[in-house]
């Protein structure tokens, strides 16, 4: 039996609307922190950091090894000001290395929680977070792959797992919408697991009620904390599907529709 971890908000002694209202303050402090502290990162820490060590890898390894820490603190302070709730079942396949995430995105922190949880993680980001006085800092010393690399994201992504990093991918590309368990997955993500023959570790992320979904503003706080569960399932392994396929395109394709199902797809029509 996988080991579950649990994280728990405390029962506030307020009412109803004063505790929803405290979580709009919390939520804002918080939004505030994160802000300040991607300025404080990259102004003084990782210039720091530049000059200190010259090797690139290590440098890096070092910048995603510090957001790893401060976002365990920051997903520690989100839970004792009672803005989430955080339950994490399978952890243990996490404490790898080199390994393909593919999770399912409910909510604009999601990738807080699991980059708090793995360690070496990688993931893409969007090329104008490289121009956010926020997030430049931090995306620029961590060498996280941009996605305005073009033909050669997939050989990045490919490179990026190999060298033993853990890259974290959401494959319905944005948020999934509010009505659905579940978005339309693209493509990409299942031909980076065939294309580099990765097996591809399926981490499935629930959040009842939603906070920070699509098309939600911050302040707009649902009428209790969120309770978050994130389930990390067992490997696909994609061996099968190459030899079963032979064709890379109808590889990807069946191998979609089953990670679709692992990340809680409703009907096999969400896997595009």
């Amino acid at each position: 039996m996988p080991e579950a971890t649990m994280t728990a908000a405390p029962a506030p002694a307020r009412s109803s609307l004063a505790n929803r209202w405290w979580r709009v303050a919390g939520t804002g402090f918080a939004f505030a922190l994160f802000g300040l502290g991607g300025l404080l990162l990259g102004a003084v820490v990782f210039p720091l950091l530049l000059v200190a060590v010259r090797q690139p890898r290590r440098r890096s390894a070092i910048a995603r090894g510090v957001i790893h820490h401060l976002f365990r603190v920051f997903v520690a302070l989100m839970c004792g000001l009672g803005l989430c709730r955080l339950e994490v079942r399978g952890r243990e396949r996490l404490q790898r290395r080199g390994l393909l995430i593919l999770a399912s995105h409910p909510s604009l922190i999601d990738v807080v929680f699991l980059m708090s949880l793995v360690r070496d993680a990688d993931c893409i980001v969007k090329a104008a977070l490289a121009r956010n006085p926020f997030m430049r800092g931090p995306v620029l010393a961590a060498g996280y792959v941009f996605n305005d690399s073009g033909p050669g994201l997939i050989d990045d992504c490919v490179a990026s797992v190999r060298a033993g990093n853990n890259l974290i991918v959401f494959p319905e590309g944005t948020r999934t919408p509010a009505d659905l368990a579940l978005g339309r997955l693209q493509r990409g993500a299942a031909n980076l697991a065939v294309r580099g023959a990765l097996p591809i570790t399926p981490v499935r992320i629930r959040c009842e009620p939603r906070m920070l979904g699509k098309g939600v503003k911050w302040w707009r706080v649902p009428p209790t904390a969120g309770n978050f569960v994130i389930d990390i399932g067992e490997d696909m392994p994609i061996a099968d599907h190459l030899a079963a396929e032979g064709a890379q395109a109808l590889a990807a394709r069946r191998l979609n529709d089953e990670l679709a199902r692992r990340l809680g797809a409703e009907t096999p029509h969400a896997a595009a």
